[in-house]
């Protein structure tokens, strides 16, 4: 498995950068809070962890669309799909398969063999479908399968609690180079698996 990031272009460097010199200015000035005032400073913390969440939003954000252009010309599909399941908190499970075989370790899923669309996607995951709860596999411009069952994740040392869906996508990423993309039901939080970490991204920032 090729672990190698691809590299980061001039643009989102500067973008990057722009947003941590925000961060450090926030972090210094709560310094100068706590040597000057003693005051309370919770509000300050909560500022700045919004400002990280934001910024490693971005950085996701952009290493999704590069991980998976490169294994499927519907890009655009899939960021389309996840943002609309996101808005209406319907869950989903979606793998993509890159240079891995996957199928040894997916079972139970239902033949689709369908090119990948926004709508048929949409209906594999709308709540009541009996293929919902189960996992999608893509395989360049196809939709092989639905409602597979992905193995759980075996390495996970994250403090997060994860619900069921995300284990799977940890899991399956933690036997194979394929990348899983997740909608949480609970929150309509977008994230994607590879090789055993989860990322979480910001629908919005997608196309």
């Amino acid at each position: 498995m090729d672990t190698r990031e691809p590299a980061l272009p001039e643009a989102m460097k500067n973008q990057l950068n722009d947003q941590l010199h925000l961060l450090m200015d926030g972090i210094h000035r709560v310094l100068g809070t706590i040597e000057e005032n003693q005051c309370c400073i919770l509000n300050q913390f909560e500022q700045m962890n919004q400002q990280f969440r934001a910024i490693h939003t971005i950085a996701a954000s952009y290493y999704l669309r590069t991980y998976l252009e490169p294994f499927t010309d519907h890009y655009t599909t899939l960021a389309t799909t996840v943002q609309h399941l996101s808005e209406r908190r319907h869950g989903a499970l979606i793998a993509i398969r890159r240079k891995d075989e996957i199928k040894p370790f997916v079972h139970s899923g239902i033949p689709i063999n369908a090119i990948l669309s926004f709508s048929l996607m949409e209906s594999i995951f709308y709540p009541g479908n009996p293929l919902h709860d189960g996992g999608v596999v893509v395989d360049k411009n196809v939709i092989r399968s639905a409602g597979n069952i992905y193995p759980t994740a075996q390495f996970y040392e994250g403090e997060e609690m994860l619900g069921t869906r995300h284990r799977a996508a940890i899991g399956l990423t933690e036997r194979t180079d394929c990348l899983v993309l997740v909608v949480s039901e609970e929150t309509g939080r977008v994230s994607f698996a590879i090789q055993g970490k989860l990322y979480p991204v910001q629908p919005s920032g997608l196309l």
